[in-house]
């Protein structure tokens, strides 16, 4: 990880450009501001309240799918499923405050804390948050079908949508190919480096277990579903009656623009990912379709940073140890790359 600047002022500095750039072009060429603002006057707060509920089964549901993928990724013991889900909580509140995708470190830090004394969890944990985030790719194109079938898309997502399907594709065939069942593969006289690729390769056994691989599927697939239907509880919340597959477009357009996080929630870039279609393919006022975009975004943020808050007291941690995340990765492969000469000077292979 050498091309990541090390100084925290210059990342900042390269995350605040582009979010400067966003901010300055929706203030100038944004919705008009008044409007967006009475849109929240006029929020039924029961939907509100049915969206948090709904996305808070869609977290639980979706804990269970990585807890059945780690239990095919080491032998036992296994971790407690209030572990994996407190890791896990800690994980989304990672997400939802930093950018990138700290918070699929943090969730393995958190949960190798709770695995004292057993050598190789950390890649073996790596290897199983990958197989959990894969799995995403089963209900992903089920819903891109049903939305392609159904809703009216704009002809500038169906390119980053296509993108998105291929990439998915190319890495579960990946992770299918490395995929190794922890009691088929010794560690014993491997290198250093070798051993971590092994033991990676471990936290990816799920996807060769068909049974609990479709159990993990269908419990990532019934998260989505929940998801898909707090959107359009939501969307009932602001005022906009529009049918199930717009909410679909919704939920498919709020992960192509979250793929890459350039800062954290990419807020404002997100809500007008949500605001242009629905106005342009269903008629949805810009102001009303960007007020829902952030009322979106708040509801999902206040039960992953809520969750996450309860669980990050729970183990001890602090905002600070989360931003130290990153650094603590970069220090553990640097002393892999410098101890495999060692190891190799040493006579051992």
């Amino acid at each position: 990880m050498k091309y990541v600047p090390r100084n925290p002022w210059v990342r900042t500095a390269l995350m605040l450009v582009p979010l400067a750039g966003v901010v300055a072009l929706l203030w100038f060429r944004g919705p008009e501001w008044r409007l967006v603002g009475d849109a929240f006057t006029v929020v039924r707060w029961r939907w509100v309240f049915a969206a948090i509920g709904l996305n808070l089964l869609s977290v639980v549901l979706r804990a269970v799918a990585w807890d059945t993928a780690l239990k095919q990724a080491m032998p036992p013991p296994h971790p407690r499923f209030r572990s994996v889900f407190s890791a896990f909580g800690v994980g989304l509140f990672a997400n939802a405050v930093l950018p990138g995708r700290i918070g699929e470190l943090a969730r393995v830090a958190v949960l190798r804390r709770r695995l004292p004394g057993r050598e190789g969890m950390w890649p073996t944990l790596v290897g199983s948050v990958f197989a959990h985030r894969i799995f995403d790719l089963f209900p992903a194109v089920v819903l891109i079908v049903w939305v392609l079938f159904t809703a009216k898309i704009p002809h500038w997502a169906l390119t980053s949508l296509a993108i998105a399907v291929c990439a998915g594709f190319v890495l579960f065939a990946f992770a299918f190919a490395n995929a190794r069942v922890h009691h088929r593969s010794r560690l014993e006289g491997l290198g250093t480096v070798r051993k971590l690729i092994t033991q990676a390769r471990h936290g990816l056994g799920v996807m060769r277990r068909p049974l609990p691989a479709l159990v993990a599927v269908l419990f990532q697939s019934a998260g989505w579903v929940c998801q898909l239907l707090a959107v359009y509880t939501t969307m009932l919340a602001f005022h906009i009656h529009r049918p199930l597959p717009a909410a679909g477009l919704v939920l498919v357009l709020m992960n192509v623009a979250t793929i890459f996080p350039l800062w954290p929630g990419n807020i404002g870039l997100l809500q007008a990912a949500i605001a242009l279609p629905l106005r342009s393919s269903y008629g949805v006022a810009t102001a009303r379709g960007f007020a829902f975009g952030i009322g979106l975004q708040a509801i999902e943020a206040s039960v992953g940073i809520g969750i996450g808050l309860i669980f990050l007291a729970r183990e001890g941690l602090s905002y600070a140890m989360l931003k130290s995340m990153p650094q603590a990765t970069e220090t553990e492969e640097e002393l892999v790359e410098e101890s495999e000469p060692e190891r190799a000077r040493a006579g051992v292979s």
